[in-house]
């Protein structure tokens, strides 16, 4: 019964010194109230340091919370409001900002690559390969994606070039405002997905949309071009799939045939046949053929 007082007692005094220290931190933590805007303004750049520039190019007019009427309230007030000036102006986009404006585009980045590039028609023909010559995971999963986003990348350098040279440059170098940026980006990508589009696609959703088309490329919005690419892209894929399957199933064929007739209808033929497999394919150079055949795929 003492060990079981003292134990209490020492729990109760650790717990008390934890309360007496966290009201200590807590105090440490001063915060500042804004200062008056009304004053004089100087140079001197602010304390904080996630803003950028200086006092004399703020335009705060009124601190915040100084309005008394509505008529005071409706004027206009930067401290109320959140502006971002790129260069020129106040200075660069804050550091959290550009922070958002990253991670948006590395969410969208994974959909944009596969729906408006190469990607979804390199991967589904390696799959078919894997699944032709019968071998599980080998080559597993990671090594596919990466070879089809590099094969993504060669196929797509020329677009990702005009892209670079017709809207980043001369955005960059004011020659262009973000709306005409855009159009000018959304141009070769919008071409290349033309090339690889067939027509009959293009007017099936251009009829579900309830538009007439001329057959210009101008004139199919990006909610039909993208779809219509895409079916294009399955279909070609496919096609591809089932030309590499003949071979292999060639192969499975004779040698079920060859086990049957020697029956040993108990051994499963792809056992047998999986070897042949493999021998076929490293004999005839079947990487290279595969890789070439999907690349030339392309209209480029």
């Amino acid at each position: 019964m003492k060990k079981y007082f003292s134990g209490y007692y020492l729990a109760k005094y650790i717990c008390l010194l934890m309360v007496a220290g966290i009201l200590y931190l807590s105090q440490g933590n001063i915060v500042f109230a804004a200062e008056d805007t009304t004053t004089a303004v100087t140079d001197t750049p602010y304390r904080d340091s996630n803003l950028t520039g200086t006092t004399a190019e703020r335009t705060n007019q009124d601190p915040p919370g100084a309005s008394e009427t509505a008529e005071e309230l409706a004027e206009l007030n930067i401290a109320n409001t959140v502006t971002v000036t790129y260069e020129g102006g106040n200075g660069n986009v804050n550091g959290a900002l550009r922070i958002l404006v990253i991670l948006t585009l590395i969410a969208i980045a994974p959909t944009l690559i596969i729906m408006l590039t190469s990607f979804t028609r390199v991967i589904i023909v390696l799959h078919f390969t894997r699944q032709a010559l019968n071998t599980q995971t080998a080559p597993p999963n990671t090594v596919l994606i990466g070879i089809a986003l590099f094969l993504t990348f060669f196929i797509m350098q020329p677009t990702m070039t005009a892209v670079y040279t017709e809207a980043l440059v001369p955005y960059e170098a004011g020659d262009l405002t973000q709306e005409e940026a855009f159009a000018a980006a959304a141009g070769p990508i919008r071409e290349f997905m033309y090339k690889q589009t067939q027509k009959n696609d293009v007017y099936f959703f251009m009829d579900i949309n309830r538009t007439e088309w001329n057959g210009e490329l101008d004139d199919i919005p990006m909610s039909v071009l993208v779809p219509a690419f895409i079916i294009n892209e399955l279909r070609q894929a496919f096609i591809i799939g089932f030309l590499i399957y003949i071979p292999f199933i060639v192969i499975d064929m004779v040698v079920a045939s060859t086990l049957m007739s020697m029956g040993m209808m108990m051994l499963p033929p792809t056992t047998i046949s999986m070897p042949f497999k493999i021998l076929l394919f490293v004999l005839a150079d079947g990487w290279y053929l595969v890789i070439k055949g999907v690349v030339e795929s392309f209209n480029l």
